[in-house]
């Protein structure tokens, strides 16, 4: 598995300097997240040791704590990112356990996260969430309420804001996919205006993020592109939305 996962990862890596090439763009601008969901803890030290990555993301916190504690005597310590939808009763172990979370995306949440990282003394890079699609079964922030809620996270000293991050439509129309990342480089640009440094842009997965590259990701989230197909559907992160929330990354 091991020279497989290397392969996968130079032919990603590969694609991804010829999307940035494309767009007439620096590859060293734009950084990959492996996303590991799925994958249990031996995958991750393996990878750790051969590849030598220290940053996953995760859509789901019990993921999370499970492979932490997996890993806590005999792995290599991780930095784990949130992606997945964060609900607020479980904001504690994300502020104990995570490095950053990219599915911010209301008033209540950053209050929790602030509320338990001042506990255990910790700070947090955090991603505001945009929901830049009109699909039901999208989360994140209305467009046009990013400037009032990045007023409100400039009280939370806890929290480092770093960039937005969005999920794109999930329909094989390329115009309609490169229009929802448009739209966050838009958003993202319009809150530069008023002051708001906002550098990255999470944005793209496995099967869009050259769309996105186009449109000025300086992270993509890629899954299945570097891992293979996983031993679980989307339907097991997002049992409501047949079509699997936002799809995989």
């Amino acid at each position: 598995m091991n020279d497989t996962l290397r392969e996968r990862w130079e032919r990603l890596r590969e694609r991804v300097d010829d999307a940035c090439r494309a767009a007439r763009r620096d590859p060293g601008e734009v950084t990959v997240l492996p996303v590991s969901k799925t994958f249990g803890p031996d995958v991750i030290q393996q990878t750790a040791e051969d590849l030598g990555w220290r940053r996953f993301g995760e859509n789901k916190v019990q993921e999370i704590r499970d492979k932490a504690m997996a890993l806590e005597e005999t792995g290599p310590e991780i930095d784990w990112v949130m992606i997945g939808h964060l609900q607020t009763n479980k904001a504690g172990v994300v502020a104990r356990l995570a490095t950053e979370v990219q599915s911010l995306d209301r008033p209540k949440l950053a209050a929790a996260l602030d509320r338990n990282l001042r506990a255990q003394g910790r700070t947090l890079d955090v991603l505001v969430q945009v929901k830049t699609s009109d699909e039901p079964s999208k989360y994140g922030l209305d467009p046009e309420q990013l400037l009032p809620f990045l007023e409100v996270l400039a009280g939370y000293p806890t929290l480092r804001v770093r960039g937005l991050m969005t999920l794109a439509i999930n329909t094989s129309e390329a115009d309609a996919v490169r229009g929802c990342f448009r739209r966050l480089r838009q958003l993202r640009d319009a809150a530069a205006a008023h002051g708001h440094d906002l550098p990255r842009l999470s944005m793209g997965m496995s099967g869009d993020f050259p769309l996105a590259i186009a449109e000025g990701a300086t992270e993509v989230r890629i899954g299945t592109a570097i891992f293979g197909a996983r031993p679980y559907p989307d339907s097991y992160y997002w049992p409501e939305a047949s079509d699997g929330r936002g799809g995989t990354p």
